[in-house]
């Protein structure tokens, strides 16, 4: 069990910080606020929360790996349970997939929050469909690559 939840604690970091680097290159390349954990403390800033600008942007960086987190756990049982899935065909579906729920889910957010950011709303969630296939394609790698390595450690090394 200890080695599942550090399997995927690592893997969920992995995926979420490649899909940040993407979000911020994509953010510097086209001039736009892309950033999710920077959108993230924003919309906990309009929410009302009585917080530092500083307490805001943390928890925007704490929620966006606790998302990303949740994400690889729905993968993991997603595997589990359907290991077609783990094909290249599967993870794209899963990618794309995320990438939905990503986009409907900061349509909620800034619904909910009545933040409407300066952007380029067709553009943030374009790159945000693609910034969730990549956390998908490396969640995947990373999650045979780790697993790989587990197996290894638990073989020759005991806790």
């Amino acid at each position: 069990m200890i080695y599942t939840i550090l399997q995927i604690l690592l893997v969920s970091i992995g995926a979420t910080s490649a899909m940040t680097w993407f979000s911020y290159a994509m953010s510097r390349n086209f001039r736009e606020l892309y950033k999710e954990p920077v959108l993230l403390a924003y919309a906990i800033d309009k929410m009302g929360i009585n917080v530092s600008a500083q307490s805001a942007r943390i928890w925007g960086w704490l929620s966006h790996y606790l998302i990303g987190f949740l994400f690889v756990v729905g993968y993991h049982l997603l595997w589990l349970n359907y290991p077609d899935l783990m094909s290249p065909i599967g993870v794209l579906v899963l990618g794309a997939a995320s990438g939905i729920i990503g986009i409907l889910s900061w349509v909620l957010i800034f619904k909910m929050t009545h933040y409407q950011p300066q952007i380029d709303f067709k553009g943030y969630y374009i790159q945000l469909f693609f910034a969730h296939m990549i956390f998908a394609i490396v969640a995947r790698v990373l999650y045979s690559l780790i697993l790989t390595l587990l197996i290894f450690t638990k073989a020759y090394v005991t806790v």
